[in-house]
């Protein structure tokens, strides 16, 4: 060990030696570079709708500068944007939140961090579907928490059902984290099995933390909260986003819903880390939230016609098999078939492959959970996905 090494494992803290840097955010940064020098992707990278956030939004935004909406707010958001989310969540779910159990965030990640922070102490347990959104299992280590993971069937179109997390549950499990629709496969848990996966929650007095960053893109038409289970509600914590369902993921607008002393903590924390969330940008939120939500159905409606594009072209590339996403905007394909061949032995080669050599941008199936899946987000134009699937087709071939 050099001197320098052992000046730094003294500097860092244990807890930030216990995660790694974000795997699409790392994808993202390559990808930039690779652009910047002038190189054509196919990019199927990071996930973020491919809409522009709609006019309304950026007026609000615009109106609330002029207006020198610009100082300071209460930490927790100012009472209209808390009041416009749990109305909107009323409206769509049928909950019952009051303003003082909302918390608004810098995104949807940070009110998960916040979650996480103020919930798990070292040597907790938190359950975890595999594959899992890729933050996930690095925000529990950061608290000292230990993931128990739920495998789920690829051949079941990577469902998780109630009774395969009542196995993994034990007398440590301190939190259960769901992600419906999933990022990144794009399952749905059945409305069925997430009633009892919170009702069996409430009764051992575990925190079900509902990820409903793709809620509203829900291609079933069977969109459901697991806090509409009103009697149920002070163990479950919905961790809300506008970043996908309005396109407004540089806005970083997130939120949390859940009972008044969870929420209270999870405003502690943030009162010592951001403080409010930029003030233009909560009016803004007040106008996605209250305005017609008519845009959001027309980017699902895209999103499926995307979905099924993209599924069409894999169908040409022999050995590539994909499920069928039930929601959200990525496909997780199996790559196991070009394991072994042309010197990939991992997802993570294949994924550098394609990135150096077929100028494809996809992110590899580990930091999700998986060892034989890539994905890649559809949320991008039909060029962009005929080019890519193309690149991919002529990429796989020559590996045959």
């Amino acid at each position: 060990m050099t001197t320098a090494t052992a000046t730094q494992k003294k500097v860092l803290t244990d807890r930030i030696n216990r995660i790694e840097v974000s795997a699409t955010m790392a994808i993202t940064a390559e990808a930039l570079k690779m652009k910047s020098q002038g190189i054509d992707l196919a990019d199927f990278g990071a996930g973020e709708p491919h809409f522009a956030t709609p006019r309304h939004i950026k007026d609000a935004a615009i109106k609330a500068i002029e207006d020198n909406h610009t100082r300071y707010t209460a930490v927790a958001g100012i009472p209209e944007v808390r009041k416009a989310i749990v109305e909107r969540h009323k409206a769509d779910f049928g909950t019952n939140y009051a303003v003082e159990e909302c918390v608004f965030s810098v995104g949807g990640k940070h009110a998960l961090f916040n979650a996480i922070q103020v919930l798990v102490d070292h040597g907790d347990e938190v359950v975890l579907p595999v594959p899992y959104w890729v933050s996930f299992k690095d925000i529990i280590q950061y608290a000292g928490g230990i993931p128990v993971y739920v495998e789920s069937s690829e051949s079941e179109n990577f469902r998780i059902t109630a009774k395969m997390i009542e196995a993994v549950v034990t007398p440590k499990t301190k939190v259960i984290i769901l992600n419906t629709p999933s990022n990144p496969s794009g399952a749905i848990i059945a409305p069925s099995d997430l009633e009892s996966i919170v009702r069996l929650a409430h009764a051992k007095g575990i925190y079900v933390l509902l990820d409903e960053c793709y809620a509203y893109l829900n291609f079933t038409g069977a969109c459901i909260s697991g806090g509409s289970f009103t009697d149920c509600k002070e163990h479950v914590l919905v961790l809300g986003s506008l970043s996908k369902t309005y396109a407004m993921t540089g806005w970083r607008a997130g939120y949390a819903l859940g009972p008044k002393a969870l929420i209270a903590a999870m405003s502690k924390l943030q009162s010592q880390s951001t403080s409010n969330v930029s003030t233009p940008v909560q009016y803004a939120s007040i106008a996605a939230l209250t305005a017609s939500q008519e845009c959001i159905a027309e980017m699902r409606a895209d999103y499926i016609r995307l979905r099924d594009r993209v599924l069409e072209g894999f169908k040409s590339i022999p050995g590539l098999t994909c499920t069928v996403p039930e929601g959200a905007f990525y496909v997780y394909p199996n790559i196991k078939a070009f394991l072994g061949k042309g010197g990939l032995n991992s997802a993570a080669d294949v994924a550098s492959k394609l990135l150096s050599e077929a100028h494809v941008v996809t992110v590899p199936g580990e930091p999700f959970g998986t060892t034989e899946h890539v994905r890649l987000s559809y949320a991008v134009s039909e060029d962009v996905i005929d080019k890519g699937v193309a690149r991919m087709k002529e990429f796989f071939a020559k590996l045959s």
